[in-house]
């Protein structure tokens, strides 16, 4: 196969089939200075920025960090209940009418193992007020910070 930039879904199947060919075309690994070991890396490389562009994922919201953790400890909401508040709490929060406490988080990461970052990541509806905002960036230390951490979110 000719390596080239990968622009359609097809070039995309085709280019992983053909990875799949070399690195199952013999019981041994593939020497990474081969052609085959070369011709692998290129096309892994192409296929990863393909992916990065098509398929990108983005952080669980908080509410689906729960649900996942829920549904891979195979629990039910109940079981989950003295930590939220109540069986009508939980139902509450995991229908976004109610949002986390710092108690409920602080919980849910201790005897549930959800990330902290999970559990705040993703949550727009808390902004600052933009006079608030404009004169904390004028600290530049806190400016500086601002536009790397968005820089890298955007990457």
């Amino acid at each position: 196969m000719k390596a080239k930039i990968i622009g359609t879904e097809k070039e995309y199947d085709e280019a992983c089939e053909r990875v799949y060919t070399l690195m199952h075309s013999s019981d041994s690994p593939v020497d990474p200075e081969s052609d085959q070991g070369q011709e692998m890396a290129l096309l892994s490389l192409l296929i990863e920025e393909y992916e990065k562009e098509h398929y990108s994922l983005t952080a669980p919201t908080p509410i689906e960090a729960i649900k996942f953790r829920i549904d891979q400890m195979n629990l039910k909401q109940v079981d989950i209940a003295p930590l939220l508040g109540g069986k009508t709490r939980v139902s509450e929060i995991l229908n976004g009418k109610r949002p986390l406490t710092l108690k409920m988080i602080v919980l849910l990461n201790r005897y549930l193992g959800i990330p902290l970052e999970s559990l705040v990541n993703g949550n727009k509806q808390i902004v600052l007020d933009p006079r608030k905002r404009k004169e904390l960036l004028n600290v530049s230390a806190i400016n500086e910070f601002v536009k790397t951490k968005t820089k890298m979110e955007l990457v």
